[in-house]
């Protein structure tokens, strides 16, 4: 399987500090989201303990069964959200502070998807738009019960209530989330920075134009800081340029694909 891939974290127009990381490492087909809260400092510690704890508590997935990867994956979000609570306890001016956490794991032509909070991760496939990921927040819920639409929703004081986080409680629960790759498929993650600012159809209109996933990041986060830019903004772009098999490692990323956080 070969893939292409970009990333980049924005402060903003509206915040003076940056509380999101991600990481992406190709070479391991892995790549995390995370949105600190927590104010000054403590925010941006949350989400880069993430980040960090999680990727070396999943490893390299490539080959392990479903079983043994869903485990490790459930097992590195508990190990974060364990790493942060016990330093929300010990350091009086980090109390309060969390981060959403929301990992992509690439295997052989399927993927894994580790999921707390309302970062986001969608598919685009065959002209549609498949958010694959659900918001652990107050408005999701409600849209649940039948009580809010989803518009709604976008515009309610409450939208930006997540109901579930990595280090704010002794325990966390994941979603975990698999499902195949097909030719052609890319995927996104995005902290609630970018999706506050640009609707599915705006995303989705982006990552049809002709370009690559550099420029669609660059493009996306453009975009929401010219509409407001209210949050930091954190997207990663992969797309899927050949499920068939390779020799050597793998996946393989294409020439001139990045890695950072």
């Amino acid at each position: 399987m070969r893939f292409s891939c970009a990333a980049h974290s924005d402060v903003g127009v509206v915040r003076s500090d940056n509380e999101d990381n991600y990481l992406m490492l190709a070479d391991r087909g892995l790549f995390i989201v995370a949105d600190g809260m927590g104010g000054h400092a403590a925010g941006e510690v949350a989400s880069e303990m993430a980040v960090s704890i999680i990727a070396r508590e999943v490893g390299n997935v490539r080959g392990a069964p479903d079983e043994e990867i869903s485990r490790r994956v459930h097992r590195a979000m508990v190990a974060a959200n364990a790493a942060i609570f016990e330093r929300t306890l010990t350091e009086q001016d980090k109390r309060g502070m969390g981060t959403t956490a929301t990992l992509l794991a690439l295997m052989r032509g399927r993927y894994v998807i580790g999921h707390v909070g309302d970062s986001r991760a969608y598919m685009l496939r065959d002209g549609r738009m498949l958010q694959l990921t659900k918001d652990h927040s107050y408005v999701q819920e409600q849209v649940d019960a039948g009580l809010l639409t989803p518009d709604q929703a976008r515009v309610h004081p409450y939208s930006n209530v997540i109901t579930r986080c990595v280090g704010a409680g002794s325990d966390v629960v994941p979603d975990v989330y698999f499902g195949d790759l097909h030719t052609g498929d890319v995927l996104l993650l995005a902290s609630d920075g970018l999706t506050g600012m640009l609707e599915d159809p705006d995303l989705m209109q982006i990552l049809e134009q002709d370009g690559t996933p550099q420029s669609w990041v660059d493009e996306m986060i453009g975009e929401a800081n010219r509409r407001g830019g209210l949050d930091n903004i954190t997207a990663i772009i992969v797309q899927i340029d050949s499920t068939e098999s390779t020799s050597g490692e793998y996946p393989v990323p294409q020439e001139g694909a990045s890695q950072g956080a």
